[in-house]
Order: structure tokens, then C-alpha cells, then sequence
């Protein structure tokens, strides 16, 4: 198939002309029936890749994607532009799902975005040969590697879905993989003569600085003074966010403050008060950006030190989507490393630590052995800490863990919004209101206000509910419950707390499946991006962009000459390849032993000028590199930078 025809969609339901680099490779590679990997950096349009084809082919493409409010947004994106979607994942009812996976099959469906462990289900393998499957997006792909920076169990799963599917091709598709987890997603997908798409993760337009500050509020109000435009904020928890908001708004900046705690519709405001730059720099906890394409980002500035170089390119990677010149800051002091180390040990509780924090969940919910599987429960996760003396971070990583490995899955609080769907057919429905008068003008104002009600689980606002037909709230709430009660309409009420479902039925604590070397290899791996993040913050040497490039695979990158670093350097009036020639000389003769400068220069047999090597060495001077023997005008490799 020519590419013609995927233009067409692309400029009727987008709106462009033509595509990003290596979209059209990778969306013909696709239509050819290929299985295909494609590594896209953060803003490269990976979504499209999917999207065209699925829509160039008859039939229906399942989305895999382990993040549900991107889901939703897509989702929600979809049904804009006029093409039907839905999203399917855990915390839904099991009448829900059976709307949505009916309407895949006999509707006009074609998009059904799920949760990886909502995939691999007796309830949708059992539906899945009913369905003409045109492509299986696997999104944030990486998630199926140990290696991985965010390894999910359930993605192992995967695959198994090829049995139902044959020829049907697949499409991974991440931001952030090494070379081993790229190895790992085609293997543990079953690719068969599999296609590799990359585009390079380089960003020169970005400008990377790592900042030691002590005074970190002072200096991000002096980034927000210099640099023009909006900017992205991020910190590791809540009240940070709503702290730095407040004193940038007193100190005249505009900002506002956002997390994943927040009421729904406030997050929707302030995420559209930014893009629409009514307020310029938005502080938020890594909630915030996902599914986001706002080109002109100038600046992103993390207040604490994330976690591994791929959240840490994923999040920076938000500013200049555009191409043009933008900033990407880290704000870091000593503490900062202790609390890194710190926090990492607690994400990590003992085996037995995870497994007693299970039972008590059970416990907690009153389930039996063998009960509980797709049940959700409002959870306060401090009463629960509370009741069992547990500690609440401890805990929570503990939580984590088990949702990661597919036993339970959390959502915030205020996370779902209330939900209805009329059971009755359009004759039915018509019967009950003659023989029911006084349901006939709600009826209609529900009717008037939403579309779908009769096909699909429909979001509804019963405060809307309530100024259209002049009642109160609670009225309103009370007249659904009995409409539901009266099997008229299904309605789910939203919900005001947060919510954890047991994905499968309970088992005996001693049943879980986390493996003591899976545990211990997950915690290694994580390690090392710690490690590789801490190296990334205290090198005083290397060129920031060549050590991000290095750590996805791309080792021979030149340097930006635009960072900090390069800054530094480029003072010196060096070439590259002087620089590193100097340093190459300098660094074994100074660990073998301590040199004074002039015994360096002398030992320094090269045909570059003598200043230029006095340069070098005050440089290295300057960045703690090489120090000086106490007593002595004797300088040695300082082994600890």
C-alpha cells in the first residue's frame, strides 16, 4: 500500500501535511505486516505511528498501555476527531467492560485501549477471535524488560495473545530503552524477521545544566526571570508542588501547582490554563506531561533528583518540541544524594515485609482465600498503616510492588467520574416514562445533555444535572439510584476515595509469585540507574548530552557545546580532541604519582602549546578533578569525582 492514503488520514483527522521523522518508515513497515519496534524520543509522535495505520486498515487495533490517565486521554483525543475508542482497565465494573468489549465486536470501534493485565483475562482471550484485530500497539514497551527503568510483570503476558491473532502484526513503541531492553521487548514479544525504527535521542536544540544550589527557590525564580515563555516545574511530592506554586505567584511569577490527588476536573483547568498559557509555569509531580504535546516548552527545571536517566529524558525531553532553543535544569545538593540513596532503600521492602502488608490487605477487606478478584474498595492507605502499625512510605513501595507484579492495581482518589448507561431500548424506554410521568422530564434532560447513554457507559455530572432540571445534588443522585434500582439506567457514582482492586482473587500470602532472584535482579537494575543518575549530577567533565546519549546507546555522540560543561570548556579556547588529548596524558601520570605543574608539563609529550595545557590543568583544578597535596605544590588525580 502506498502512503497516500495514510497522508489523507493524517491531514483529515490531525491536520498536518506531512510526517515527523521516521513515522512514515515506521507506519509502512507496519501496513507491510511487519512486527516493529519503534524508539521514538519523548515528543516524537509515537502515538500517530499506531493511529494511521489501525485507521488505513478494516478492523480494530488494541492499544496496550500501563498508564490509565493516558489512556483516557487518548481516548478522549480519539472520540474528538470522530473516531470511536474505548479504554478498558482495572477499577472498572465488570458491566462496563462487557459495554465496551460488545461495542468492539459488533460496533464501530476502532481503538480499544487496555491495562496489560485486563489484557491477558479470561474475560477479553475468550472475545478476542471474535474481533477483527488489524495491530497490537504495545505502548511504553520497555515495561516488558527487567532491565527496564519500569518493569511490569503483566507485559510478559503479552504475547501469549499471538495464538488468537495469527498474522496480525505487532507495533512496541517506547521513548527510553538501552540497548538491552531493545533486545529484550523483541524477544519476549515473539517478533518474527521483526523491524528496529530509532531515531537518534540527541536534542540539540536542549540545553542541559546541572546546578549544585543551596538556594534552590532563589535560583529557579532567577530561571523563570531570564527565560522566556512557560516552563514545567517538577518535584517528588504534593505539598511541594502547591509550596513553590505559592512563592513564585508572591515573587509576580504566574504559576499554579498540579498532582494526581487532585479533583479531575481542577486537574483538566489547570492543565488547560497552561497550554493556554493563562498561567506560564505549571509545579507538578511527574503526574503531569504525559500525553501532553505542547511544542513551545522553554524550560523545564526537577527540583529533586529523579530516579533513572529515562525519567529523568522523559521529562526534560517536555521543553522544545519545537526545535527551538530551551533548557532543561536540575537543582541538586548534597541531601539530595542522601535522600536519593535513602528513598531507594525503602522502595525495596524484604519479601517478607511485601507478603505480610498482602495478608493484612486481605484482612483489612474481610476476603476470604480464593475471593475478591476484580472487586475495588475504598482505601486510605494512613487508616490502613494506622490499624496495622505499618510505615506508610514502607508500605506504599510495598503496594507498588504488588500492582507492578498484577496482584492489585490502586487509583487516586477522585480518579472516576460518575458513569450511566439507559438498559432499556428507545421503545422500552418510551413504555416506562408513559407509565412513569414523573421520570419524564429528568429522563429527557439526561437525554438532551449526553450522547451514547443507549450503547456505551456514558460520564455524566450530576452538579450539571442538578442546575439543568433545578433540583439539588443529592436529589438528582437519589433519582438515578432509583432509576438503577428500577433497572431503567445503570449508574455508577463517582467516587470520592481513593480505590484498590484486587486484579486477582486473594491467595495465601505464601503463594505470591515474586521470586527472591527476580526481586533481587529488579533491585540490582534499579541500582545501576541510580548509580547512572548520580553520574550524570556530579560529573564535572563530560558533556551532560553525551552521557545521556552514551547511557541509551549512542557512545561516539559529540559533545552539544551548549551545556554547562561545555560552557566551561569552551573558555578555554580547546578543541575537543586537544581537551581529551591533555587529559588522556595528564590522568596516569598524576595517579601513578604527584606532579607539580611544571613536572607535568615537562612529562606532557605533546605538539600542543604549552598554555593550553596550564589551561587543562587549572580547569581540572577548578572542577575538583585533581587536587592539591597538602604541604606541597604537588598536585594528584583526585580518585572520588
Amino acid at each position: 500500500m502506498s502512503l497516500s492514503e495514510p497522508r489523507q488520514i493524517l491531514l483529515k483527522y490531525w491536520g498536518y501535511s506531512s510526517f515527523r521523522p521516521l513515522q512514515e518508515e515506521i507506519i509502512q513497515s507496519v501496513l507491510d505486516g511487519n512486527d516493529t519496534l519503534a524508539l521514538l524520543p519523548t515528543g516524537g509522535g509515537k502515538s500517530v505511528c499506531f493511529q494511521v495505520p489501525a485507521l488505513a486498515k478494516e478492523g480494530i487495533c488494541i492499544v496496550v498501555s500501563p498508564l490509565i490517565a493516558l489512556m483516557k486521554d487518548q481516548v478522549s483525543n480519539l472520540n474528538k476527531r470522530g473516531i470511536k475508542a474505548v479504554a478498558i482497565y482495572s477499577g472498572q465494573t465488570k458491566s462496563e467492560m462487557d459495554v465496551a468489549i460488545d461495542n468492539c465486536i459488533y460496533g464501530d470501534v476502532k481503538f480499544m485501549y487496555l491495562s496489560p493485565e485486563r489484557l491477558t483475562t479470561d474475560l477479553i482471550r475468550n472475545r478476542l477471535s471474535k474481533m477483527k484485530v488489524n495491530l497490537v500497539a504495545v505502548d511504553e514497551a520497555h515495561c516488558i524488560s527487567q532491565w527496564g527503568y519500569d518493569f511490569r510483570p503483566p507485559y510478559l503476558k503479552i504475547a501469549d495473545i499471538r495464538e488468537f491473532l495469527p498474522g496480525t502484526p505487532f507495533l512496541a513503541l517506547t521513548a527510553t530503552a538501552t540497548a538491552d531492553v531493545i533486545d529484550d521487548i523483541c524477544r519476549k514479544l515473539n517478533f518474527i524477521d521483526g523491524k528496529t525504527f530509532r531515531k537518534s535521542f540527541e536534542r540539540k536544540n536542549l540545553v542541559y545544566a546541572v546546578i549544585k544550589e543551596e538556594s534552590k527557590l532563589d535560583r529557579l525564580l532567577n530561571i523563570c526571570r531570564k527565560v522566556p515563555g512557560t516552563g514545567i516545574v517538577y518535584v517528588r511530592n504534593r505539598k511541594k508542588t502547591k509550596d513553590i506554586a505559592e512563592f513564585l505567584v508572591k515573587n509576580k511569577i504566574s504559576a499554579d501547582y498540579y498532582h494526581a490527588g487532585l479533583d479531575p476536573k481542577l486537574r483538566d483547568k489547570k492543565q488547560e490554563d497552561w497550554i493556554r498559557e493563562t498561567r506560564r509555569v505549571i509545579v507538578s509531580t511527574n503526574a503531569f506531561g504525559m500525553g501532553i504535546d505542547k511544542p513551545n516548552v522553554r524550560f523545564v527545571v526537577h527540583m529533586d533528583l529523579p530516579d533513572s536517566p529515562e525519567a529523568y529524558f522523559q521529562e526534560a525531553g517536555r521543553a522544545g518540541r519545537d526545535e527551538k532553543k530551551s533548557y532543561a535544569v536540575l537543582l541538586f545538593n548534597n541531601s539530595d544524594i542522601i535522600d536519593l540513596e535513602h528513598f531507594f532503600e525503602l522502595s525495596y521492602p524484604s519479601l517478607g515485609f511485601i507478603r505480610k502488608v498482602y495478608n493484612a490487605l486481605g484482612n483489612y477487606f474481610q476476603l476470604a482465600l480464593g475471593s475478591g478478584k476484580d472487586k475495588s474498595f475504598d482505601f486510605h492507605l494512613a487508616d490502613f498503616c494506622n490499624q496495622y502499625a505499618l510505615d506508610r512510605f514502607s508500605v506504599f513501595s510495598a503496594l507498588k510492588i504488588l500492582e507492578k507484579d498484577g496482584y492489585i492495581f490502586l487509583s487516586e482518589a477522585l480518579i472516576n467520574p460518575s458513569r450511566a448507561m439507559i438498559l432499556l431500548n428507545k421503545e422500552d424506554l418510551y413504555r416506562f416514562i408513559v407509565a412513569n410521568t414523573g421520570y419524564d422530564s429528568f429522563l429527557k434532560i439526561i437525554l438532551r445533555s449526553y450522547t451514547g447513554l443507549f450503547t456505551e457507559f456514558t460520564k455524566i455530572d450530576e452538579d450539571e444535572l442538578a442546575a439543568r432540571s433545578k433540583l439539588d445534588t443529592t436529589k438528582v443522585s437519589a433519582i438515578l439510584k432509583k432509576l438503577h434500582r428500577l433497572n431503567v439506567v445503570h449508574y455508577i457514582p463517582r467516587n470520592r476515595s481513593p480505590q484498590l482492586t484486587f486484579v486477582m482473587q486473594r491467595m495465601d500470602s505464601g503463594d505470591l509469585n515474586i521470586s527472591p532472584e527476580n526481586y533481587t535482579d529488579r533491585k540490582k537494575f534499579a541500582e545501576v540507574r541510580i548509580k547512572a543518575i548520580k553520574d550524570y549530577v556530579l560529573s564535572g567533565s563530560r558533556c551532560r548530552s553525551t552521557i545521556l546519549l552514551d547511557y541509551f546507546g549512542e557512545p561516539n555522540a559529540r559533545r552539544c557545546g551548549v551545556c554547562d560543561i561545555c560552557l566551561e570548556r569552551n573558555k578555554l579556547n580547546l578543541s575537543k580532541l586537544e581537551f581529551d588529548n591533555v587529559i588522556d596524558l595528564i590522568k596516569p601520570l598524576i595517579k601513578k604519582q604527584p606532579m607539580s605543574m611544571q613536572e607535568i608539563i615537562n612529562n606532557t609529550h605533546t605538539n600542543i602549546h604549552e598554555n593550553k595545557i596550564i589551561k587543562v590543568i587549572q580547569w581540572l583544578l577548578d572542577n575538583n578533578k585533581i587536587q592539591t597535596e597538602s604541604n606541597t605544590d604537588k598536585l594528584r588525580w583526585n580518585d572520588r569525582t
